[in-house]
């Protein structure tokens, strides 16, 4: 038997297929009064030379955590392969590599199942192999609150307050809704799958069909015949009438009216180019039921033709979204609908230029809610515990803008269009700056205030089509829509796929039906003549994309990774080079993408721009402490349950960190 096969084996036997049976117990050093607030907004980059979080801090521009590092501890935590935020939110809240705690990927295939969709969910909370510190918590008698964290549903607390979580497949799960008429979808069709969550999930842009606007009531005259559209999504169906408002003998459409129902004043909103709605009371259904919920539309473009860019905002809090089913409409009426965060992913807004004002808008949303969210919490449900993330300072990273202008190295670069990039990347720091003022404001002194992220963002030059190149080989066959792009895989004949985010699966009788890993000298002939093809991979400039490419048996002992969660080769990119699934008719394998930052498949020790702030202050923390050396993530769970004086469990790979305590 292969040695790290021998190794997992053993980690499995040790940790169990299960849960870890463990009884947590208080050390007696630190009162069991100690509580915690931690903070882990996804993609918050910090790093000693481009994002100097701690300088702009000491310069006074981030003044809550200026308070938190002038009065506790502070330096810089490395994530753990493959470096993207469902392993490592697993990682933090466990203090384990994927090995212990299974989370390999978001969308992860194993064994018995086929490859054509995921088998196991990375961000669900049933997938992790061990518990997550939320349940050793609650067995303490510790009130727990959790508010946007990737990992927490289904809901694992039995007392507690879970609001959201991400992606678990829990819940309505209401995302917002880009719409345009099908008419733009020939100039979106190479996005291919490109439109769907994770490319797999519901449509996150909607083409819709545009026709002769008929039956409006008391609708306003239009100088052009008025069109319309029908934009529906969670339920709800929301018209759209499109009209030319200047008598000027030219077809010039420059209004969109919003109803429920085609009749006045039931529903109406009356936009131009750029404007946003109010929130507007609707009711969504889930399942066979219907529920409370709210609407912001705004009208992102409208071209003379009559062609539009719609985005629909609905309220991500609901009754069947939190547990208890109450705290939703309690947030609603005190704090407002609730923006989770800006835009979705795979990012769209990134496709024309009025994006960018529209992302922004959606990201001063979402940090006000969370931030307004925070005394709200602390002072109804009184938490102990209190765990929050968004997902905002990553999409904003990765997004098209922002890390594409302040890239010096980029022949597009400009000084003006690079200040003011930094002017927007600063006010989105100062937002989450702003949610930790209101924390140490509210959450008390016997509080342990902890600021840390799962990973930073790095930039992103080239995407590399690996399926393409598979195809192009006549290892993989399939179809494309003619319609929407969007590619069928004929399994049967397909030996190799690269599937998300680190994984190339390989079987030279095909990968049809239910997968099983293959074996036998066929295999490995095949495996190796991938890897040689990966490994002498080259763009146009003479970057190689690949770093390395692993046997799936060396993959614990190189990325610390799960053998039975993973495909038969692991990916290592070089630095801003990122893997695409899509694939055309075209077999381009390179192509310059919109986006501008990414993560995934990253050595983060190799890299520093995935490094992250760890920030702690309270009770036992040093004060005006800098830690020498970067701790790893799964060295934050123990060093935080070492401050609060609590045992920690048996399957806690990360150390505490000593430098921290006082």
């Amino acid at each position: 038997m292969n040695k790290y096969v021998t190794i997992f084996v053993l980690l499995a036997v040790a940790v169990g297929v299960g849960l870890v049976v463990w009884q947590p117990q208080l050390l007696e050093r630190q009162p069991q009064s100690v509580k915690l607030y931690w903070f882990i907004p996804d993609g918050m980059r910090a790093d000693p030379n481009l994002f100097t979080v701690f300088k702009w801090a000491q310069e006074g521009k981030l003044p809550n955590i200026k308070k938190m590092m002038d009065n506790g501890t502070y330096g810089y935590s490395i994530p753990v392969f493959p470096s993207h935020t469902p392993t490592n939110f697993a990682t933090l809240f466990t203090g384990a590599t994927p090995l212990v705690h299974g989370i390999a990927d978001g969308p992860m295939h194993i064994e018995g199942f086929p490859l054509a969709k995921p088998s196991a969910a990375g961000f669900s909370s049933v997938t992790k192999k061990v518990p997550p510190v939320w349940k050793l918590f609650e067995k303490l008698g510790k009130k727990v609150t959790l508010l946007s964290v990737p990992g927490s549903t289904p809901p694992e607390l039995e007392q507690g307050i879970t609001i959201r979580g991400r992606w678990g497949g829990w819940g309505a799960d209401t995302q917002k809704v880009v719409y345009e008429p099908k008419e733009k979808l020939a100039e979106r069709k190479s996005a291919g799958r490109g439109f769907r969550l994770f490319f797999l999930g519901p449509r996150l842009t909607d083409f819709v069909d545009k026709t002769d606007a008929a039956g409006w009531t008391s609708a306003p005259a239009s100088f052009s015949d008025a069109k319309e559209a029908t934009l529906s999504a969670h339920g709800l169906s929301v018209y759209a009438y499109i009209y030319d408002s200047t008598d000027d003998k030219v077809e010039n459409y420059d209004h969109v009216l919003f109803s429920l129902d085609k009749s006045n004043p039931s529903g109406f909103v009356n936009l131009t180019e750029g404007q946003w709605s109010d929130w507007m009371p609707v009711q969504l259904k889930f399942q066979d039921s219907s529920f409370d919920s709210d609407v912001k539309i705004k009208l992102i473009k409208l071209w003379g033709s009559s062609n539009f860019r719609v985005t629909v905002l609905y309220n991500t809090l609901n009754r069947f979204i939190t547990t208890p089913s109450s705290v939703a409409k309690e947030l609603t009426e005190n704090v407002g609908p609730m923006v989770d965060f800006a835009d979705d992913w795979p990012p769209q807004l990134i496709y024309e230029p009025e994006d960018r004002q529209t992302f922004l808008d959606e990201a001063v949303m979402s940090l006000d809610w969370h931030r307004d969210a925070v005394p709200f919490i602390f002072k109804t449900y009184k938490p102990d515990v209190f765990i929050q993330d968004t997902y905002t300072p990553n999409q904003m990273l990765e997004s098209r803008w922002w890390q594409r202008e302040i890239d010096a190295s980029r022949k597009e670069y400009d000084p003006k269009n690079a200040e003011a990039a930094w002017s927007d990347i600063l006010k989105m720091y100062q937002g989450l700056d702003a949610i930790i003022g209101k924390a140490l404001k509210t959450g008390g002194k016997d509080t342990l205030f902890v600021l840390s992220s799962d990973h930073g963002v790095c930039p992103l030059y080239r995407v590399v089509n690996l399926n393409n190149l598979f195809a192009s080989r006549g290892w993989l066959k399939f179809t494309i829509d003619p319609v929407t792009g969007e590619p069928t895989i004929d399994w049967k004949n397909t030996k190799v796929i690269y599937l998300k985010m680190a994984y190339i699966y390989v079987n030279p009788d095909g990968l049809d039906g239910n997968w099983y890993r293959a074996s036998g000298p066929r295999y490995e002939a095949l495996r190796t003549q991938v890897i040689n093809l990966l490994s002498v991979l080259q763009d146009s400039n003479g970057v190689k994309p690949v770093q390395n490419a692993i046997p799936w048996e060396d993959a614990p002992q190189f990325f610390e990774l799960p053998i039975d969660r993973i495909g038969d080769i692991v990916l290592e990119g070089t630095l801003g080079y990122f893997w695409s699934e899509e694939m055309d008719d075209s077999l381009n394998i390179y192509e310059d993408p919109l986006t501008s930052g990414y993560k995934q498949s990253v050595d983060a020790k190799k890299n520093d721009c995935m490094w992250t702030p760890f920030v702690m202050m309270g009770p036992g923390v040093k004060k005006g402490g800098q830690l020498s050396a970067p701790i790893s993530n799964i060295d934050q769970l123990p060093t935080i349950l070492n401050l609060m004086g609590i045992d920690i469990p048996s399957y806690v790979e990360g150390k505490a960190a000593k430098e921290v305590e006082q």
